[in-house]
């Protein structure tokens, strides 16, 4: 059963992320029938305030260390990214957790858990801004950066803040049945389980070229996406032969030209469904993706959801009712 419930804070850590395993488990909703946890926020030094990173704010934990022994979960919002835990903090996240104790991150607290040595040979996520710093900090750890969340029995990562909210009400669901989680998600006024992953939110920016040659193709590219390409067209167009043409555009932009032009119009196509009211027909048109349903097909690949789900959560009111 999940009953008792620590929070352990590093500095800096963050309001957000503490908030949501609070507002998971820290409040008594006992008056609507859903179990009391006995929630206990953990640091260092009990009574010693902590600095978030809100400025001007500081939070003082109630318990020290030791309020980690015999908890069923122990939650670990975000905090910074280095190596330089205490360790004692350390040692304790992983006592708690040799113990029998489930370790459920948010965000960025992902690096802590790593630091006591639990992600090794496991699968995990964390904010998609922190991947590669986590992959270099934790090299046996399989990272996937396109979820919201990933359960690995004794250990639940979830990537940037609120996923954190969908890693808690899972573990609530998991451990004491869909009723209680949807009643707190009910509460909390938040789907008890969304759908897709974090790839929606990641900006992919262009790739910067430092080649002249290139940087002119690539330029002349983005302003026609519109129309047909072949790597024929391209590479003539470089003054070079195709296979040349391919090594180098490879070397440049660690991509092919075709996923490279694919990215381009998926980018376009995401900004024509947040700013207007086109229809899919349209869009893909712009795009150069020729039909719909090959927008359909490219655009859920890259980011995770369906054109007409994306508006819904990224375009402005104006288009809400827009046709799609």
């Amino acid at each position: 059963m999940l009953s008792k419930v620590a929070t352990v804070l590093v500095e800096p850590a963050t309001m957000f992320e503490l908030g949501v395993v609070c507002e998971v488990f820290g409040l008594d909703r006992t008056d609507v029938g859903l179990p009391a946890f006995d929630f206990r926020v953990c640091g260092q030094y009990p009574g010693v305030p902590l600095t978030m990173s809100t400025p001007g704010i500081k939070v003082t934990p109630e318990f020290g260390l030791d309020g980690l022994r015999g908890a069923d979960l122990v939650a670990i919002p975000a905090s910074h990214t280095t190596r330089d835990y205490a360790p004692e903090v350390v040692e304790a996240i992983r006592d708690a957790y040799d113990a029998g104790a489930t370790v459920l991150t948010v965000c960025s607290g992902t690096f802590l858990a790593g630091a006591a040595g639990l992600l090794d040979n496991r699968k995990c996520t964390t904010h998609w801004r922190y991947v590669d710093a986590l992959a270099a900090q934790f090299p046996l750890a399989t990272i996937d950066p396109d979820v919201l969340f990933v359960d690995e029995g004794n250990l639940i990562t979830s990537a940037g803040t609120a996923a954190g909210i969908d890693a808690c009400l899972h573990l609530v669901r998991r451990e004491l049945g869909s009723s209680v989680a949807n009643a707190i998600a009910r509460r909390m006024v938040v789907p008890p389980q969304r759908d897709g992953g974090q790839r929606q939110f990641i900006e992919r920016p262009v790739v910067e070229c430092r080649s002249d040659s290139l940087s002119s193709i690539l330029d002349w590219l983005t302003d026609n996406l519109a129309e047909a390409h072949t790597i024929e067209d391209l590479s003539a167009r470089a003054a070079m032969s195709t296979r040349t043409f391919a090594r180098k555009f490879a070397a440049e932009t660690g991509t092919t030209p075709v996923k490279w032009l694919t990215n381009q119009r998926v980018l376009l196509a995401k900004q024509l469904l947040e700013d207007t009211d086109l229809g899919l027909e349209s869009i893909s048109s712009r795009c150069g993706f020729g039909s719909s349903a090959l927008l359909r097909h490219h655009f859920n690949r890259v980011v995770g959801l369906a054109p007409v789900d994306y508006r819904r959560r990224f375009g402005c009111m104006a288009t809400q009712v827009g046709s799609v």
